[in-house]
């Protein structure tokens, strides 16, 4: 285990020297907003087949709770939510991607860490989801804890926080593990349904989604109880640009102040023009100016409530329909970790 444990940290820890050495020598663009403006667009990194958070339609329209967060950014920057180009990359991809500029933003179930923002260029300007490191295995295996895979073999992806809390969970309950590494996600949930690996590992929320999208045997797959990790999942971007970086936090933010203040995308408008609440009144636009401190209109919340809705709204859009309750995604006054700092 010690062997298999320091290869797999060994190959973690070179992809991402790799990764830090791209970082130190990007520079981040002078002004990734105008850069936005020009094109009439923002390039948004999601994931390749991610049930909840990033997946074409039936009509190749991206949706999900990721989509939703970068066409919040559209809304504040453009005043026009569809203004998203979406380009899906994998857990590899992913980095060097938002490093080389060839995407403004990364909305692609990734965890914060700190090695991510102080060696790889990058900032997490929030967290648009709680999740946390699972286990799920075939119902027909008798598995019932994760304590009891001593001896399995695991599906993972490779550069990923996953395959390090594989290691590390194994090593400190002393149990050994035989790693089945896949990088693209449709082929290594593949081979976990044909019998390659014993168990699949990942965040708990795309263990569910991939249950959900099972029409035929969904029933014969179970999430283990076991969490083993903390994984705060929102949007990076690089470091150095500030205000984008300040676009993209108060965006995020301001979805989760319109839910706490009972503002959606049916009311916002007519709310805005009567309101007497002086936290509501700085929220829209009325009073302020706070659009206008992040070089946009005053308004910019308004769009982005009116055009993509509330948190609850995204939750309830793209979540809830793949069977995870809100539970630690709720607000902070119900029983969550969600919380707004004040808009003023």
């Amino acid at each position: 285990m010690i062997k298999l444990g320091t290869r797999i940290a060994g190959v973690a820890a070179a992809a991402m020297l790799a990764w830090a050495g791209q970082a130190e020598a990007q520079q981040a663009p002078a002004d990734t907003v105008a850069a936005i403006r020009a094109r009439g667009q923002l390039i948004c990194g999601v994931a390749v087949n991610a049930p909840g958070f990033a997946l074409p339609d039936s009509r190749g329209e991206f949706r999900g709770l990721d989509v939703d967060t970068c066409r919040a950014v559209a809304a504040a920057i453009l005043g026009d939510a569809t203004k998203v180009r979406f380009v899906p990359n994998t857990t590899v991809q992913r980095f060097p991607m938002l490093q080389s500029g060839e995407i403004d933003i990364l909305v692609r179930n990734t965890t914060w860490s700190m090695a991510r923002e102080t060696q790889l260029g990058l900032a997490f300007a929030g967290i648009n989801f709680y999740d946390g490191q699972g286990f799920m295995v075939r119902r027909s295996s008798g598995i019932t804890s994760a304590r009891q895979l001593d001896g399995a073999t695991v599906c993972v992806q490779p550069g990923t926080t996953t395959e390090l809390n594989l290691t590390d969970y194994f090593r400190t309950n002393r149990m050994r593990f035989t790693p089945v590494v896949i990088e693209q996600a449709e082929e290594i949930r593949a081979a976990f349904v044909a019998g390659r690996c014993d168990a699949y590992t990942n965040d708990a929320s795309s263990l569910a989604s991939f249950r959900a999208t099972r029409t035929t045997d969904a029933n014969e797959f179970v999430l283990l109880p076991e969490i083993i990790s903390k994984e705060p999942l929102g949007p990076a971007v690089r470091k150095g640009d500030w205000r984008f970086f300040d676009i993209v936090r108060w965006s995020l933010f301001a979805q989760i102040a319109a839910e706490e203040m009972g503002l959606n995308s049916g009311n916002v408008e007519e709310i805005a023009r009567t309101t007497t609440n002086p936290d509501i009144q700085r929220l829209v636009g009325r009073t302020g100016d706070l659009g206008r401190s992040m070089g946009l209109e005053n308004d910019w919340a308004v769009r982005i409530i009116r055009q993509v809705g509330n948190y609850a709204e995204m939750y309830e859009r793209n979540i809830t329909p793949i069977g995870i309750p809100r539970g630690v995604n709720n607000l902070w006054n119900n029983g969550g970790l969600h919380y707004a700092p004040p808009i003023r």
